[in-house]
């Protein structure tokens, strides 16, 4: 795999700084584009042909993948299967209603246990020494979604993770028509799911057909995508949570937005501008910002509406307990 054309150093560029006192303190590099309503590129800094792993942006392409199967998801349900949560108790109970949908329980669930990233609710089970399950872990919904699929198309529902299990062939083929491509190769991703390898722009164009995807299409994927998109919007606080910065995206300016580990971030208008950024070190910090100043690069977002949504996005750096600098983007 040596030959595959990975994101690097070389051809990334600087796509945000982070300011102390007016000191640059860290410079974040990496590579961003945005596709237009055409899937034509509008804007691009550094290498977006470049392969990356998309990590949990890839959620949304499998929940449209499953939800174009016989399985029924909607509402909060949809967003729950595209959700890296934080296990608060809201979370955990729709992942319950998708198993129990399924008729099975959390020992069906192949993702590692884990304890909840909600502190209230970490705390109270370490007071009732009550030790990690998987469905605290964050790709747990996910992993429920796709149980239920497997119970609604008679698959099997043991090795549900394996590359060759129907329901993980069935989310590599829609996956393959979203991006127009053959993937590469397979990884396992960090809940033990497989995750496919695809350039930036790929990513934003498959992003792109999701979100402008008619409910009325003939095409099952497509009507799956346009239920998917309108769940993501209407319960933003089920795919992330508060103050996350996917969250506050949907939230405020009514975008289709998903956070992937590894400085993966994507960020849609229901119009079809759709914006991909790798950030090279992994760092998630400035992720989300970066998405939404190329969305205004190219058009699709007015520099007042990202304005409007900068006191919301976490980017204040601090010196004694007071706001001392901040996360710009460099471009």
């Amino acid at each position: 795999m040596t030959d595959l054309h990975t994101a690097s150093a070389s051809r990334s560029v600087e796509l945000a700084v982070v300011t102390r006192n007016g000191f640059i303190e860290s410079r974040h590099i990496g590579s961003v584009v945005v596709v237009g309503p055409d899937g034509e590129v509008t804007f691009a800094l550094g290498d977006p042909d470049a392969l990356i792993l998309p990590r949990s942006a890839m959620k949304p392409f499998i929940a449209t993948a499953l939800m174009s199967t016989e399985v029924t998801l909607g509402g909060a349900l949809a967003a729950i299967a595209t959700s890296s949560h934080s296990g608060s108790e809201k979370h955990v109970l729709l992942v319950r209603q998708l198993l129990e949908a399924a008729g099975l329980t959390e020992a069906a669930l192949e993702c590692p246990r884990d304890m909840p990233a909600d502190r209230a609710l970490r705390t109270i089970m370490i007071k009732r020494d009550i030790g990690p399950s998987p469905q605290f872990h964050c790709c747990s919904g996910k992993h429920a979604a796709m149980l239920l699929a497997c119970r609604a198309n008679d698959w099997p529902v043991e090795g549900y993770l394996s590359p060759e299990h129907p329901v993980q062939q069935r989310i590599r083929e829609v996956i393959e028509r979203l991006i127009g491509t053959k993937v590469a190769f397979t990884a396992v991703d960090g809940c033990g799911a497989p995750v496919y390898p695809m350039s930036l722009t790929q990513l934003a164009r498959g992003m792109r057909q999701i979100v402008t995807a008619s409910a009325d299409s003939p095409f099952a994927m497509f009507r799956a995508g346009a239920e998917l998109s309108d769940a993501m919007v209407a319960y933003p606080d089920v795919v992330g949570a508060a103050g996350e910065p996917d969250t506050v995206l949907m939230q405020r300016l009514g975008l289709v937005a998903k956070t992937g580990y590894e400085g993966i971030f994507i960020a849609a208008t229901r119009s079809g501008y759709s914006a991909a950024v790798k950030v090279l070190d992994g760092n998630l910090r400035a992720a989300g910002l970066i998405a939404a100043t190329a969305l205004v690069r190219a058009g699709a977002l007015t520099q007042a509406q990202l304005d409007s949504v900068i006191p919301e996005l976490d980017l204040d750096i601090r010196g004694g307990g007071e706001v001392v600098g901040s996360i710009q983007t460099a471009f």
